[in-house]
């Protein structure tokens, strides 16, 4: 049970006794938050008292009586305004008036409660609070997470792009200098390799704007209804090019068109990344097995490859954010950690799931199971939530 701390600022004892009462036992549940929150009280009856504790242990919450012997309740509270701690103040008194409500609103109160009230009042207004307080932690949180995010991509986008830019100078300062001399084939070679790395490139700023868009819940979702075996044809087609230049095979396995509630874009992602890699971490001459199907209200998409398949250890951390498996048979191979996290996220709006059965050496299979009925177009997605 998570607990917030209270520190009651009161000179008057029988106020004291009467809020320590009322708030005895006293839990709250928000549908933000799992399970009950509770409150632990500290009482003192002058503000002097009341800093000390706040230097040594901030609480969660004071209520702050106006008027208090030395140091006044709305002095406190200006000198916690100015060190913007992250607090909220109740401040009571039996002096209410308006301009005293102002007055204190200024300095930072986040709410006012005016003597005599009642247990319920009191109730009330701390659960305002702790709610105010809590969705303010889950926001701030939230927000260092998308900086952390942020930087970590920029990280991970810096390493990985060095490789074939250096690569592409290479090249590209070969052709200009024509090094090679009048072997066109060698130039046609480059520049084949220069393609193959902007496409790769190409392809990891894309798999960033993907997860941007999915995750920000800005762009406006377009439920239609799509044939998801066309789809996967269309995907086939887009990756068809790569595996041809390696031989490899791809299958496409479907008893006609299946249908679904979707907005296309994401299905045409969770294809093309599953696809893709199932190509690109295949073995020369290898196969790709793309099986779709429907059953009891499901769609169910299967990619199956003979490439290189990974150990269970490497496969459980296969859909966070930024991971790639690297070792000596991907070291070249490039990519942005984003795509099948990107696939988990889509499949967790359909009330799906995605998983995956890999044997080093052998192959994988990517299984992804999704609701044929999509949820509401305008229905907002918190995903950092069920991560």
């Amino acid at each position: 049970m998570e607990t917030l701390n209270i520190l009651v600022v009161e000179d008057e004892y029988g106020m004291r006794l009467a809020i320590a009462r009322a708030l005895r036992d006293f839990t709250i549940r928000l549908p933000e938050v799992e399970g009950e929150i509770g409150f632990t009280i500290n009482q003192v009856e002058v503000a002097e008292k009341a800093l000390n504790i706040i230097n040594e242990s901030p609480p969660d919450i004071i209520l702050l009586d106006y008027k208090l012997p030395g140091m006044s309740g709305l002095d406190l509270l200006s000198q916690l305004s100015s060190r913007h701690l992250d607090i909220l103040t109740i401040m009571i008194t039996a002096y209410a008036s308006i301009e005293t409500a102002v007055t204190a609103t200024k300095q930072g109160a986040f709410d006012f409660l005016a003597k005599p009230f009642t247990p319920s009042e009191l109730k009330e207004t701390i659960y305002k609070a702790a709610k105010h307080l809590i969705l303010m932690r889950q926001a701030h949180k939230l927000a260092q997470e998308k900086r952390k995010v942020r930087f970590e991509f920029i990280s991970v986008l810096a390493h990985e792009l060095k490789a074939p830019l250096a690569a592409l100078d290479g090249y590209l300062n070969v052709l200009k200098e024509r090094a090679a001399g009048d072997n066109l084939e060698v130039y046609d070679h480059m520049i084949d390799r220069c393609l193959t790395r902007i496409q790769g490139m190409r392809k990891m700023i894309g798999d960033l704007l993907d997860l941007t868009r999915i995750e920000s819940g800005e762009r406006t979702r377009e439920i239609t209804e799509v044939d998801v075996r066309e789809i996967a044809q269309s995907a086939i087609e887009t990756a068809r090019a790569e595996a041809q230049e390696r031989n490899i095979a791809i299958a496409l396995h479907a008893d006609g068109p299946v249908l679904m509630q979707a907005d296309r874009s994401e299905i045409e992602i969770i294809l093309n990344n599953l696809i893709t890699n199932a190509v690109k971490y295949n073995r020369e001459e290898g196969s790709v097995a793309v099986h779709i199907g429907a059953n009891n209200g499901k769609v169910n998409i299967s990619v199956s490859d003979t490439g290189i398949g990974m150990t269970a250890e490497e496969a459980s951390r296969l859909f966070n954010d930024f991971v790639r498996i690297k070792n000596e048979k991907t070291r070249n191979i490039l990519g942005s950690g984003l795509g099948l996290s990107t696939v988990k996220k889509i499949a967790l709006l359909y009330g799906g799931e995605v998983k995956v059965e890999s044997e080093p050496d052998k192959g994988s299979t990517f299984t992804v199971v999704l609701n044929r009925n999509a949820a509401p177009a305008e229905t907002a997605v918190m995903l950092d939530a069920q991560n």
